[in-house]
């Protein structure tokens, strides 16, 4: 059998290995679990959007209509009439967006069409993004990060593309960590640095240092919640009393560290500000978010919590696999 060295077929390797037909692939068992982590949370969307609710007028009123406001006229026009569709036949639309949502998780969930399921998936994010979400408010001065900008689900397409599925002997080099295996280390590192530093402006811009403006943020989410949820909630706001300004300016310099982070060149400490990462997204998501509103009845995803979180997962430091030596003297399997 005739055989090349390793390095030969790293040297001989496409650069963009997965770019394949849209069936099969093969994942490391971490990357495996952050992608049918991913596809558990597209099930709970489309499950989230068969609430009885959202057959009715009152998705397009309470859920779409709000985002409109405050966006240009080149992003809310088209809005608005996505929003008539949705309000003039609740049935078909809410219908045909569970069923999408719903095969979209199964997709991903079923190794064989995971790429498939991937793949469908960034662009109905970014459709839902502009005419569900108003692109996460980020042109209207609606965004703010405690309450889910940039946008929850603009985070779907971007975890699509860092859990795309990558053949292992394909890999054209080691990956530090899961989110860099597909697009790179260096794409992956600037693709963390502009999610979590987007999140340092929208912090700042969002007017949460005013007087009373974080109570206002949780409050508005506390009617209608369990009782036990509640009472998380009322504490939490007040303990912002008075607070506002250095409750935001700590929470912006976390942030930006946070953005930062995956630069720096100690793996305890990239490990470290991770840790900080998912925490901040618990705690926004169960303080701020209330779980995504998903106890009320009128909830079409969890928000940007969990998602934050996966992303964090998904940029944990992994292991080196040790290579084969190419030495004829110390790896017979090199010859």
């Amino acid at each position: 059998m005739t055989g090349t060295t390793p390095s030969a077929r790293l040297a001989t390797a496409p650069r963009f290995p997965a770019l394949r037909p849209l069936a099969g692939g093969v994942a490391s068992g971490r990357r495996r679990t952050l992608q049918l982590v991913l596809a558990g949370i597209w099930l709970l969307d489309g499950v989230l959007q068969f609430q009885p609710a959202m057959f009715t007028k009152n998705f397009a009123q309470m859920v779409i209509y709000p985002t409109i406001g405050g966006n240009p006229s080149v992003i809310a026009s088209p809005m608005n009439r996505v929003h008539a569709i949705v309000l003039n036949h609740p049935v078909g639309t809410d219908t045909a967006f569970a069923c999408i949502q719903v095969a979209v998780g199964l997709a991903i969930a079923y190794r064989p069409t995971a790429k498939l399921g991937l793949a469908a998936s960034i662009p109905w994010s970014l459709a839902v993004w502009w005419f569900g979400e108003g692109l996460g408010g980020v042109l209207s001065g609606k965004a703010d990060p405690l309450t889910g900008a940039p946008g929850a689900v603009i985070l779907y397409a971007l975890l699509a593309v860092l859990l795309w599925p990558v053949d292992e002997d394909d890999a054209v080099a080691p990956a530090p960590f899961e989110a860099a295996r597909f697009v790179g280390a260096r794409t992956a590192r600037a693709l963390w640095l502009v999610l979590w530093g987007s999140l340092v402006y929208f912090t700042f811009a969002s007017g949460n240092d005013a007087p009373g403006a974080l109570a206002g943020q949780v409050t508005t989410m506390v009617d209608g919640q369990p009782g036990w949820l509640a009472s998380i909630m009322n504490h939490a706001a007040n303990l912002t009393n008075g607070r506002d300004l250095a409750i935001s300016i700590v929470i912006g310099v976390l942030l930006a560290a946070i953005a930062v982070s995956v630069y720096l060149p100690w793996p305890r400490a990239r490990r470290g500000w991770l840790v900080a990462a998912f925490v901040f997204s618990a705690v926004i998501w169960v303080v701020v978010q209330a779980f995504g509103g998903v106890f009320l009845g009128m909830a079409t995803d969890p928000n940007s919590g969990p998602l934050l979180a996966l992303v964090a997962l998904a940029y944990w430091p992994v292991r080196a696999a040790r290579q084969p030596s190419t030495d004829p003297t110390t790896n017979r399997s090199a010859r």
